[in-house]
């Protein structure tokens, strides 16, 4: 008999182990399901700050070039900014010419400007991407088609340090001059992007340099 009153001694206290366990675990998981959620939500939130800003600073950025007569395609939600080749280099050459010059001591300002004018955007952006590319009759029958394609990845690339160069190393720009430093990237990526109009390539098109904005990734200590 007293053996018997032990041992329902010793299940109710495992019982109340086990039902303790499960409460802890319980409390554990909607923890977890509640930090999950946060930060969804406080990211679907950044991003949707950052997309707003992106778009009206894109759509500052077209009126401005507008107003000063400058001819440049802007993306009015992401702020991609299209240079064609022929406002800036003569053929299959990376050097300016006195067109391209001319252009860049126009557009250079008023696009760094037009960004760094928004409080947000000057803050946050990580990036400014400055990339290159060429169209794919570029160089073809001179060489096989890998030497053909690295030949126009390396005159892309080219093309984009030029610009950079340029940007760069003006005088109107040396309040930004530390911070261009840290953010400017050159990339070329030879006719591996094409544009096409009624499913063929243009050609024209196609020979531009880019310039993309890429935002910080915001570290969350929260």
């Amino acid at each position: 008999m007293r053996l018997k009153q032990r041992r329902t001694s010793d299940d109710n206290q495992n019982n109340i182990f086990w039902v303790t366990m499960t409460d802890l675990m319980t409390a554990l998981v909607l923890v977890f399901i509640v930090l999950f959620f946060y930060t969804y939500i406080t990211s679907f939130y950044d991003k949707i700050q950052q997309t707003a800003e992106q778009q009206k600073a894109a759509q500052a950025l077209e009126e401005t070039l507008k107003s000063q007569n400058i001819d440049a395609a802007v993306n009015g939600v992401t702020g991609v900014v299209k240079i064609s080749d022929l406002e800036l280099f003569e053929l299959n050459s990376y050097e300016l010419s006195d067109k391209g010059k001319a252009y860049l001591s126009k557009f250079a300002p008023a696009y760094l400007n037009s960004l760094f004018s928004n409080e947000y955007l000057s803050k946050n952006i990580g990036k400014i991407i400055i990339q290159g590319h060429t169209d794919s009759q570029s160089f073809k029958g001179q060489y096989s088609k890998d030497e053909q394609y690295m030949k126009n990845m390396d005159l892309s690339l080219k093309r984009a340090y030029t610009v950079a160069n340029y940007m760069i190393n003006t005088p109107y720009n040396k309040t930004l001059g530390d911070k261009l430093h840290k953010i400017i990237v050159v990339e070329g990526a030879s006719y591996s992007n094409p544009i096409y109009t009624n499913g063929k390539e243009d050609y024209p098109k196609s020979r531009r340099v880019e310039l993309k904005i890429v935002m910080k990734e915001k570290t969350k200590n929260r």
